[in-house]
């Protein structure tokens, strides 16, 4: 059975940061992640696989935009179309929300999560020198999106 995207809230969030750590070098504590979860406009997402969570998304909503903050993988899960599954949901979400535009950044260091954008429509419009805690620099993705299924302004 193929994992489905399930909205999570604070309550996850000691859970999600157990996860997030696995993922990052620098994984977000169980505080940030709990406090984004209880602003208004911020959707948390994630896929279980025999109760645990595998995979998580938070998006952040501010009026027709929206920030995918993060987007994180168990290492011994990917591959495996969770990241794909999360994002479209995610998308979906914020569509239906009236959101014409996501937003995000990437490591230049991640060309596996780079791919990922890139294969699902996202196109680079700038660049953070040195963003990332290691130096490297962040390539700031957007899509655009519409109910139509079309993408573009």
């Amino acid at each position: 059975m193929t994992p489905k995207a399930e909205a999570v809230g604070p309550s996850s969030a000691e859970a999600l940061a157990a996860l997030h750590a696995r993922c990052f070098p620098h994984g977000w504590t169980a505080r940030e992640i709990g406090s984004l979860l209880n602003l208004p406009g911020c959707i948390g997402l994630a896929c279980r696989v025999d109760g645990q969570f595998v995979a998580l998304a938070l998006f952040r909503q501010a009026l027709d935009e929206a920030e995918l903050l993060t987007l994180a993988t168990e290492p011994d899960f990917r591959r495996r179309g969770l990241a794909d599954i999360i994002l479209t949901s995610g998308e979906t979400r914020l569509c239906d929300q009236g959101v014409a535009r996501i937003f995000l950044e990437v490591s230049e260091k991640n060309p596996a999560a780079a791919a990922l954008y890139k294969r699902a429509g996202y196109g680079e419009i700038a660049r953070r020198k040195d963003y990332y805690r290691d130096g490297s620099d962040a390539r700031v993705l957007e899509k655009w999106l519409r109910k139509d299924g079309q993408t573009g302004p």
